[in-house]
């Protein structure tokens, strides 16, 4: 954080950096239920 950043400032910096980690979050939480849904599939289709 600068020294010299107001209030409103640092609203803004907060907020942008909300919105990049929602996206973030949204990105791993598609890319985590595609790997379980990979799993669930190869797991039924190993039957050795």
């Amino acid at each position: 954080m600068p020294p010299d950043e107001t209030p409103e400032q640092k609203i803004v910096r907060l907020e942008a950096r909300f919105n990049e980690l929602e996206v973030e979050t949204t990105k791993l939480s598609t890319e985590r239920e595609i790997l379980q849904r990979a799993a669930k599939y190869f797991a039924g289709e190993t039957r050795w």
